[in-house]
């Protein structure tokens, strides 16, 4: 990652690496269920939603929730409740298959047929920062395109190495002063 903020934060100033800054952003697309899992509520759209594709079954399978079909069919027909371990399962494959079917999603609305995604990325907060340290950045908007297959996989991968080489090329398009932006406070787009 580039380097002129050699010791980052030295004068109060913070922010993320932008790389984890792409993923805390991925991340943040998505959303589900509001209601806890051990709500009524919560429990019953989760089942829903896992049980009505073969992804669901296989997103429950690798949670490690391995029922009889008897007692999956008595826990959507609300007879019987799941206990502690395999509400925490339900909702671990809950989110599991939220992420993918929200990366399968990403994948295409950023990539938006090949035009890329406008991004803004705000600069690190320097509030805390004495004038006389402060560097002169502003929030940059720039279109990005031809690195979202690898930032979502990157991101459902957990692979931070290749986040931060994907930010790297993105740093790449921002000019002479992409330096100052290896480190962020966000990055947004509307997607």
């Amino acid at each position: 990652m580039a380097g002129r903020w050699m010791e980052f934060g030295k004068y109060g100033a913070n922010g993320a690496p932008g790389g984890e800054a792409l993923g805390i952003a991925m991340e943040g697309m998505v959303q589900g269920i509001a209601s806890p899992v051990d709500s009524e509520r919560g429990l019953a759209a989760r089942l829903n939603y896992l049980t009505r594709s073969d992804a669901g079954y296989e997103a429950m399978d690798r949670a490690g929730v391995h029922v009889s079909p008897r007692t999956l069919m008595a826990w959507l027909a609300e007879e019987r409740s799941p206990n502690k371990a395999n509400l925490a399962r339900l909702d671990a494959a809950y989110w599991d298959l939220r992420r993918r079917n929200v990366a399968a999603d990403l994948k295409h609305r950023l990539n938006n047929d090949g035009r890329g995604t406008r991004v803004e990325i705000n600069p690190v907060n320097q509030r805390g920062v004495e004038q006389k340290y402060r560097r002169d950045l502003a929030p940059r908007s720039i279109n990005v395109r031809g690195v979202w297959d690898r930032a979502v996989d990157a991101w459902m991968d957990d692979d931070q190495d290749e986040l931060d080489a994907v930010w790297d090329e993105v740093l790449d398009l921002i000019g002479s002063d992409y330096d100052g932006y290896s480190f962020v406070s966000s990055i947004g787009w509307s997607a």
